[in-house]
């Protein structure tokens, strides 16, 4: 499991946010997978941040959300995106191709969904609706 993995999906992309606006104040390398940088946070903050590419949940910060825990925080991702751009593309670019994924299995869908509302005969198409309305008014009045 990798840095990206290991991080929850909001830590990831305020990562991303932050390596792109530049909040990476200094970094280096210190080890064949290893970084250790300063990060600037949202409150000016600066935070210590050493991560770990092999064992990622060795990587520590000292932001109130990772300190003394073993989580990757959105400073870590941003030194790691800072320190290997091309990571960052790499994972972009993955998620543009999932993105695409999903939209065409979502079209294939509706496709599907089209086909056998097509399907039916008007009295089946009644009862689906009638079902589907009956449904629908249950849920609202559930809430």
């Amino acid at each position: 499991m990798g840095l990206i993995e290991a991080a929850s999906g909001n830590s990831v992309w305020k990562g991303v946010d932050y390596c792109d606006e530049k909040k990476v104040v200094s970094w280096k390398k210190v080890g064949e997978s290893e970084y250790s940088g300063v990060v600037s946070g949202s409150n000016k903050k600066l935070y210590d941040v050493h991560i770990d590419k092999a064992h990622p949940r060795k990587s520590t910060c000292n932001c109130p959300f990772a300190e003394g825990r073993r989580v990757v925080c959105k400073h870590m991702i941003a030194l790691y995106f800072t320190a290997e751009p091309q990571a960052k593309d790499d994972f972009l670019k993955e998620v543009e191709k999932w993105e695409a994924e999903e939209e065409q299995r979502e079209q294939e869908h509706y496709e599907d969904l089209e086909k056998y509302v097509k399907s039916l005969s008007k009295a089946e198409l009644q009862t689906q609706l009638l079902d589907a309305l009956i449904q629908l008014e249950e849920r609202r009045n559930w809430w």
